[in-house]
């Protein structure tokens, strides 16, 4: 899984051919360590078809307020190089598929 930073962001998501979905954490948060096995599930279910991005919020601010971030785990669907959806909080598996599958061909 890619780590992503401040620097990186704009070429490894918004000029990505697939669709991506990024998660935005932190190491002290425990909903973030809770949703982490699941998107790494994700990563592997999907490879070639998505592209799994993490970034540390505490590391990277910028990109993280640039997009409105204000609670973790935030993930995020680009496809495009456009925002698509959103999932707040540390949801299921299930649920983290059902709003990727429209976007994944």
């Amino acid at each position: 899984m890619l780590e992503l930073t401040d620097d990186n962001f704009d070429a490894e998501v918004k000029q990505s051919e697939l669709p991506v979905l990024v998660d935005f954490w932190a190491p002290w948060c425990g909903p973030c360590r809770m949703v982490s096995p699941a998107v790494e599930q994700i990563a592997e279910e999907n490879q070639g078809k998505l592209k799994v991005c993490k970034m540390n919020v505490d590391e990277n601010p910028r990109v993280a307020a640039a997009l409105g971030i204000r609670s973790i785990p935030t993930l995020m669907i680009f496809k495009g190089g456009e925002l698509v959806d959103a999932v707040i909080g540390a949801v299921p598996k299930p649920h983290i598929e059902a709003k990727l599958q429209p976007h994944i061909s």
